[in-house]
């Protein structure tokens, strides 16, 4: 059964695709009234499937009517992959944040889908049970180490 939620994602995801830009701009209750749904609903997909770490930038711009502006964010080309990879991760990551990287770059076609599952495998707090001290740091270094192996 697709939720509604799955199903605004979606539709989303494809305006931004039909426009070249990378980008779209959207009344919230326009898109609540397509859907028949509360802007609320639209706010719940705005702010947990369009975060930075997936990859999105949203901008909201008030008076006259307001809207939304959703920007996909492609990895700046002059940024070597690593150097963003690391100031994403950081020291430490929980799986949730890390499992939206490796969803993001798969979004990008930076790696592929078995690359990415084996990936969240390896990261996932049962793998790392027997860590009991900074399994967030033990995370951030495996997918950094990963990263480094896909690249290469």
């Amino acid at each position: 059964m697709v939720r509604l939620s799955d199903v605004i994602e979606q539709f989303i995801k494809e305006m931004i695709e039909d426009n070249n830009s990378g980008e779209v701009q959207i009344q919230r209750n326009e898109l609540a009234n397509h859907f028949s749904c509360a802007p609320s609903q639209i706010n719940y997909v705005l702010t947990t499937r369009f975060t930075t770490d997936k990859g999105y930038y949203i901008e909201s711009k008030r008076g006259g009517g307001g809207c939304i502006i959703i920007k996909r964010v492609l990895l700046d080309e002059n940024k070597p992959f690593m150097e963003v990879v690391n100031e994403k991760i950081g020291d430490s990551i929980t799986y949730d944040s890390a499992a939206q990287i490796v969803d993001a770059l798969y979004e990008s076609e930076l790696i592929t889908k078995r690359e990415g599952n084996l990936i969240k495998v390896t990261m996932n707090d049962r793998t790392l049970s027997s860590c009991t001290e900074s399994k967030n740091r033990l995370r951030a270094d495996i997918l950094k180490s990963m990263f480094l192996v896909i690249i290469t």
